[in-house]
């Protein structure tokens, strides 16, 4: 018996159709988009019609589309998210990523249901009660580690997705509440102002400044490149690229780059395949670090480790590309090994620290003429490039093809000949050609004439891997009557792999109801609405918080729970230096002081804070 082969799907972003058909491109089994709302992206929402179309074109693929409602909903909101529910499942979608426990307590289609990271999942009791109620599929937290991915799949056939590339939120996904209590704007409702990519300054408990005006919250970018094969062999199906606010040449280089990855280990391992139909071919180079980023981290993956920062600046520097040699009045002189054009952007760090940058308006050799004349590095100045002109070019135009390899089988029969091509899935399509059996005249040529004019599949979605003709003698057959037959059975063959594809079942839901892991919930819980509440208590959680968002005043809480710990990236743990007490320490910006606490039983780090007055609008009604 031939064991089962492990799918490992390549899951981009899609911040329109657009971009989601270019994902597809490039590789994506599937990507994911929002809908017209309620997702954790509220900038990046899209119309039903838009969502069929990218389902529509993902299908022809085997690639599947995922629909993003993953924020929390207020009860006057319940209604239109079961609406746009079962509009997005009529259109086509294959799966919905919430966290919002409330829409499992509606009526909803039969449409597969993935668990948000936003939905805190992280512990294998966590996740072992997700796939009870009905998920599929669970996200798992950016901050896990190898070992407590292997610890997770070990208790769980639920498929298991992980962020291998793009923007770190530093604050266990849905566990963050500074930017709804300093402005209002809730990450959980898909408004998060980003207060953690400002530059704080770090006081201990005496009040002396330790570290000053640095990054001390923005984490690097995320990329699992040199650890997709640890991940696979861990238990992830799922490798998911983040940015759905990226732009279009973002998710094609990278989609790119992770299909190349993974193509090499599905290669090289035999229990191993691709979840969708198709190989790429790229027409440039893919090459992460040309997209924006803010340096790299493999994060906690493998443990861990002080290099997580992104301590200067969010922005995206480039790659390094040399130093300045000279500067004129408008101009500056670079030492580089890599050619610079015009329309490059290049950046730098100014004598305050700050990075600027200026589009290069034109390149003669070393001598770089800045279209922002005013803003010209010093002599000894590093420079970085973060935006190649060429590379850029590259990406505008087509920039890849995707083609599902086929078999065809050319056969004569009593009236005539008869064409079958079989796809890659063993999905198959014939149609017949109504002509007399007529000898060629150059029988040398015949074949190899029939076989190239089979074989022209050039403007189609497919690819001839093998041709067999089964034939008696070499034929006459007209190159017209040929196209005809080939076109007709391209057509019956697209016909049919719609036909056949299917959306993914649903999960069984465990009877009676599994208990929750927890029989208290906290404001960490995030219920902000009767439906969740009611999910819960039939769940077995007897005691149960208002979320956060809900603007009970609280005093000073955790606003932010993280991994990440101020005091190891500094050498300050106690379990580095010995002597040294765990004690609250301070970040300062922009006159707001965010106390930290320490817990280093669980390596943890607590942002402390208060919620501030702010305006909050819901629905109609407006509330400080």
């Amino acid at each position: 018996m031939i064991a089962a082969r492990h799918r490992l799907e390549l899951l981009a972003p899609a911040r329109n159709a657009a971009f989601g058909i270019e994902a597809i491109n490039h590789g994506a089994d599937a990507v994911y988009i929002g809908g017209p709302a309620f997702g954790a992206r509220a900038a990046a929402g899209n119309a039903i019609a838009d969502i069929a179309r990218l389902a529509d074109y993902a299908h022809r693929y085997s690639a599947q589309v995922f629909v993003a409602l993953n924020t929390i909903l207020r009860d006057e909101e319940m209604a239109e998210a079961q609406q746009i529910i079962r509009q997005v499942y009529e259109a086509g979608a294959d799966a919905l990523i919430i966290q919002d426990m409330g829409l499992l307590e509606l009526d909803l289609p039969p449409i597969t249901l993935h668990a948000s990271t936003q939905a805190d999942n992280r512990t294998p009791a966590k996740v072992r009660f997700l796939e009870q109620v009905g998920f599929s599929r669970v996200v798992l937290a950016h901050e896990l580690s190898l070992q407590q991915i292997r610890e997770i799949a070990a208790t769980t056939s639920a498929e298991l997705e992980f962020f291998v590339h793009g923007a770190l939120c530093v604050s266990y996904s849905g566990q963050c509440y500074v930017s709804h209590a300093q402005t209002g704007r809730s990450a959980n409702r898909g408004e998060c102002s980003q207060m953690c990519r400002l530059p704080f300054s770090l006081a201990d408990s005496d009040g002396e400044i330790i570290v000053r005006e640095r990054h001390l919250l923005s984490p690097k970018d995320n990329n699992q490149s040199a650890n997709l094969r640890a991940l696979a062999e861990a238990g992830i199906s799922s490798f998911k690229i983040e940015g759905r606010l990226k732009d279009m040449s973002y998710v094609k280089n990278i989609t790119a780059h992770y299909r190349t990855l993974l193509d090499e280990i599905i290669d090289e391992v035999p229990h191993y395949r691709a979840a969708s139909a198709g190989r790429c071919t790229f027409l440039f180079q893919p090459q992460p670090e040309k997209s924006f980023n803010r340096g790299f981290t493999d994060y906690f993956t493998q443990e861990r480790h002080q290099d997580l920062l992104a301590l200067d600046s969010p922005k995206f520097a480039g790659e390094p590309i040399g130093t300045a040699t000279r500067v004129g009045p408008d101009w500056f002189e670079i030492e580089s090994e890599v050619p610079i054009h015009n329309g490059d952007g290049l950046t730098w760090f100014d004598a305050g620290h700050e990075l600027v940058g200026a589009r290069i308006n034109r390149a003669e050799g070393t001598r770089l003429f800045p279209a922002e004349r005013h803003l010209l590095p010093a002599v000894g100045t590093t420079l970085y490039r973060n935006r190649d002109q060429e590379f850029e070019r590259q990406l505008e135009k087509k920039s890849a093809e995707r083609r599902i390899r086929v078999q065809m089988r050319f056969a004569e029969t009593p009236q005539g000949f008869t064409l079958t091509i079989t796809d890659e899935e063993g999905v198959s399509a014939t149609a017949e050609l109504m002509q007399a059996h007529e000898p060629a005249q150059n029988t040398e040529r015949a074949e190899a004439a029939l076989r190239e004019q089979l074989g022209k599949l050039g403007n189609t979605m497919f690819v001839a891997e093998a041709i067999v003709l089964k034939l008696s003698a070499p034929w006459f057959i007209p190159v017209g009557a040929l196209n005809a037959l080939r076109r007709e059975v391209v057509e019956k063959l697209e016909a049919a792999r719609h036909a056949a594809y299917r959306r993914p079942a649903c999960a069984v839901v465990s009877d009676p109801p599994p208990a929750y892991p927890q029989t208290e919930l906290s404001y960490l819980g995030n219920v902000y609405n009767r439906r969740a509440r009611d999910f819960y208590i039939r769940h077995g959680v007897r005691l149960i918080e208002d979320a956060y968002e809900c603007n009970v005043e609280r005093g000073e809480v955790s606003l932010m729970i993280t991994k990440h710990c101020v005091r190891f990236s500094f050498n300050l743990c106690p379990k580095q230096v010995k002597g040294i007490r765990p004690d609250p320490m301070t970040l300062i910006s922009a006159g707001e002081n965010l106390r930290l606490e320490f817990d280093c039983k669980r390596c943890e780090m607590h942002v402390m804070g208060r919620l501030k007055p702010h305006k909050v609008v819901l629905g109609s009604l407006t509330r400080r």
